[in-house]
């Protein structure tokens, strides 16, 4: 079963934020520890009106990864290298669908004659991230009432990881 990352389409609004929803809901339990005030924070932007906003948005790629069709992961970088979305459907785990989706981005940024990508990598990811060449700049920063929230950044030019 092949994977496709495409850009997303404003028809992939209501799977896409199903993804991201219990990408969060169901692997990221260390993060948020099952606090219903911090998932309701979390989750509060992941609805299809929302969605289709960040396909509008000016300088910015939202990207999803599908296998036979249905989505299974939905990222997004900006024209300036961040990375906002990189959600995984608790199905598709450790499949490879994160690491592809993850060039995918970085090779958007690149197109956009970004030099580096950074993000704020939740605890759940950041070995992810860490193993992909990412390097922590600084100290967690708490969104959404979490202790997590590590902001990272990686270089794009070769060689220089």
């Amino acid at each position: 079963m092949s994977m496709v990352i495409r850009d997303a389409k404003s028809e992939d609004a209501i799977e896409s934020c199903e993804v991201m929803r219990r990408s969060i809901v169901e692997l990221c339990s260390t993060d948020h520890k099952d606090d219903p005030e911090i998932l309701s924070k979390w989750l509060a932007n992941k609805t299809p009106g929302i969605f289709r906003i960040w396909i509008a948005r000016p300088r910015n790629n939202l990207l999803v990864a599908t296998r036979c069709e249905r989505v299974v992961a939905v990222g997004a970088v900006t024209h300036d290298g961040e990375i906002t979305l990189n959600y995984v459907s608790p199905d598709a785990r450790f499949r490879g669908v994160s690491k592809a989706l993850l060039a995918a981005l970085e090779d958007k940024a690149a197109e956009h004659g970004c030099t580096a990508c950074k993000l704020s990598s939740t605890e759940t990811a950041r070995r992810f991230y860490l193993a992909c060449g990412y390097r922590e700049t600084g100290r967690p920063n708490g969104r959404f009432g979490m202790d997590s929230g590590y902001p990272m950044s990686k270089s794009l030019k070769p060689g220089s990881e």
